[in-house]
């Protein structure tokens, strides 16, 4: 991106100050910038080999991929980038390109001359058909054919080139000798400029079709991938505008647009630049030309089957159904089964709230296998296992299920699949309450290495599935009362995926009801009713708090528990139904405190026994606390009727499952039930003749009773 105005008329993409509408048919072009580049393959293959080590050449062989790809950069960056890797090189170079930017035309003209000599004698330099070797080619080739005139121009851009590049390097030295202070808040507004930084390929003439398509394949990599890693969203629309200014056609340009424009939720602009990317492939003739006369019907048929995908991302469903009415009758017309096939897929993701939608959904996988479809089978495979799990089956078969999709991801290398695989394991061993599981499934995707080879170093690591499994590392600790530790995760997720991204959404939902669950073990309702708010609008289901367990609990806070067992009843069914395994040991812990409520502890105790060990092993901190808080009650009921000496033994053992308690609640700082169980203590050690025991329980419940409300229920209908 040098500074070679676009304007300048050596440019072969202007003629008369017109731009050509085909402004790729000539594939590269000689910019001050590549001068440069070719000053530094000289000054490499001039230097010996023990002037430079084994480490540094093999960091110049590193650098000289991007150089001669990527577009074109200020000298100042240029000469940074090859000091990192040889500095005695850097020197080479600068005082090489000083003394002919500083002499006479001449000397870029001898400096051309000798090129050529490289590719001279019986052991060339530099081989002819070596990446180096074709840049160089190029380059001869591209300044042989330029007039007088036209290298004047070049000439004089070199020394502007050069000018600019010398003014910031003592601008850089001047900040470094100026005090900390001055140099820090220079540093803050460099940082704050960033996006001006990003843009210099702005300020030059147009890229060569090399450095367009390096760069289009590197942006759309790091949006897949790495959306931190892109141009921020106005930069990198800035940057296609000004492609698109000099080659309105180049149809992958509109399609870039299109997915930086879904980035920020523009419906608008992505409808309008995905329909111009279809419109531009129909009118360069790329379809026609790889596909015969079917390629303009294939064009029509993808665009409308893309419409569709983007209106049902954006909800509007009934747009979507009709342009996919529309690709299915192109499709038909043309006997394109793939279409086809892909407009099958995204029918049952309009029509899954249907009944018989997983009939569609199985038809949808046999086809996708029949036709050679991998990516296709094993969406519809996952999409098939998610709606097996909400609908109930056996853990067993959903994990064999998800087997044979893992079987096709690693035949194909489809390694994106295979983290959503991996994502999809970890949500259903939650939804079933097996943590344990949980959280190993999600640890494995973390400590997975991408398979899939991505441009410039980008681990893929930052897709959909990465944050899914974050959110549930942050949930999972949260709920073990890990909070500085779910805190740190959720730290690391904002990092990666900041708040215009994408898969910022995931972060915010899981944040909010973490503030949520800690508002309510710490009695904050007010607090707690305010995040409902943001829950709600981030997701409209999480907001909604009307279950049967919930619905139990008001039943017997108003002493109403006989009405309370039926909705528990209709609640275990439910559970066991669904396979959900922790909600239904939840579901018993309920009815065990309904049963004690009603007198009968020992049926109550009993009950327990069936509940407490997959809340122990699996539950949350704040579950488990009150699982031991109710088997301490449960015994200190059932003891009533116990002579003196068991009685004694019986209350030493409820005092023993208070203190592990009082232990789980205080990992989740949850104070109003660190009160009840002190409370309760203080009662026993009473009853057992501990006086200091009780006084020091008494002290502590006084304390936190001063601090938190009080409820005005008996402590005995509170679980």
């Amino acid at each position: 991106m040098a500074s070679v105005h676009e304007s300048l008329y050596f440019n072969p993409m202007m003629t008369n100050g017109v731009v050509h509408a085909n402004v790729f048919g000539i594939k590269d072009w000689v910019t001050p910038y590549k001068i440069a580049v070719l000053v530094l393959l000289n000054e490499m293959s001039r230097t010996g080999e023990g002037a430079v080590s084994l480490l540094e050449r093999r960091r110049l062989n590193q650098l000289l991929l991007p150089l001669l790809q990527g577009p074109d950069i200020t000298l100042s960056k240029l000469y940074r980038l090859i000091e990192e890797s040889c500095p005695q090189l850097a020197n080479s170079v600068q005082i090489r390109i000083k003394l002919m930017a500083e002499g006479e035309l001449k000397d870029m003209e001898q400096f051309f001359d000798d090129l050529s000599d490289s590719f001279s004698g019986t052991e060339p330099e530099v081989h002819k058909t070596s990446v180096v070797g074709l840049f160089l080619r190029h380059m001869i080739l591209a300044y042989s054919k330029l007039s007088f005139s036209q290298v004047f121009k070049l000439y004089t851009a070199l020394q502007q080139y050069f000018q600019n590049g010398e003014k910031k390097t003592v601008e850089d030295a001047d900040m470094e000798l100026t005090g900390r202070d001055e140099g820090e808040r220079k540093m803050e507004k460099e940082e704050l400029d960033v996006s001006v930084r990003e843009e210099e390929v702005s300020c030059s003439g147009p890229l060569s079709q090399k450095q367009a398509e390096f760069f289009l394949s590197q942006q759309a990599s790091l949006l897949k991938n790495d959306e931190t890693k892109a141009l921020t969203p106005a930069s990198l629309q800035k940057e296609l505008n000004n492609l698109l200014k000099f080659n309105p056609d180049f149809a992958e340009a509109h399609y870039l647009s299109y997915l930086n424009n879904l980035r920020v939720q523009d419906v608008f602009s992505s409808t309008h630049s995905l329909l111009h990317y279809f419109d531009r492939l129909i009118l360069t003739g790329a379809e026609s030309k790889s596909n015969g006369e079917e390629g303009y019907g294939r064009s029509l048929r993808y665009a409308a089957l893309n419409l569709a995908a983007l209106h049902c991302r954006f909800g509007h469903y009934q747009q979507a159904e009709l342009a996919l009415q529309e690709a299915i009758r192109i499709a038909q017309e043309s006997n394109d089964h793939v279409c086809l096939q892909h407009c099958l897929s995204w029918l049952y993701v309009l029509g899954q709230k249907r009944s018989d939608s997983y009939v569609l959904l199985e038809h949808s996988v046999k086809k996708a296998v029949h036709f050679g479809l991998p990516y296709l089978a094993s969406l519809g495979i996952q999409s098939l296992v998610q709606q097996r799990a909400f609908a109930g089956k056996t853990a067993n078969k959903l994990m064999d299920a998800l087997k044979d999709s893992d079987l096709l991801h690693w035949k194909h290398s489809l390694s994106e699949l295979i983290d959503i695989s991996i994502a999809q394991k970890t949500a259903i061993w939650r939804l079933y309450g097996r943590s344990t599981m949980a959280l190993q499934q999600a640890q494995m995707l973390l400590s997975m290495n991408s398979l899939e080879a991505v441009n410039a170093g980008v681990q893929q690591n930052n897709t959909e599935s990465f944050a899914v499994a974050l959110c549930h590392l942050a949930e999972l600790h949260a709920e073990q009362g890990c909070f500085a530790a779910a805190s740190e995760v959720l730290k690391h997720l904002k990092e990666r995926f900041p708040p215009n991204s994408q898969h910022a959404q995931l972060w915010m939902l899981c944040d909010q009801k973490i503030q949520f669950d800690r508002a309510m073990n710490d009695g904050k309702y007010h607090l707690a009713d305010s995040l409902v708010t943001g829950i709600t609008a981030l997701n409209g289901i999480e907001g909604v708090y009307s279950v049967l367990l919930s619905v139990a609990e008001l039943y017997w806070r108003s002493s109403s528990p006989t009405i309370a067992l039926p909705m528990l009843l209709q609640a275990l069914a439910l559970s066991k139904e669904y396979r959900l395994q922790y909600l239904a040991s939840e579901t018993v812990l309920n009815l065990a405190f309904a049963q004690l409520i009603l007198g009968i502890p020992e049926q109550a105790l009993s009950l327990l026994h069936m509940a407490i060990e997959p809340i122990l092993a699996d539950g949350a901190i704040l579950d488990k606390g009150r699982a031991m808080f109710l088997v301490a009650k449960c015994q200190v009921a059932s003891a009533a009727s116990y002579d003196q000496p068991k009685k004694a033994e019986a209350l030493e053992a409820a005092i023993e499952n208070l203190n592990e308690a009082k232990n789980y609640f205080a990992k989740v700082d949850c104070k109003e039930r660190i009160r009840d169980v002190l409370y309760f203590q203080a009662r026993l050690y009473h009853s057992l003749g501990k006086t200091q025991e009780r006084n020091r329980c008494a002290m502590l419940f006084r304390q936190l009773h001063q601090e938190l409300p009080a409820h005005g229920v008996p402590l005995i209908n509170h679980l």
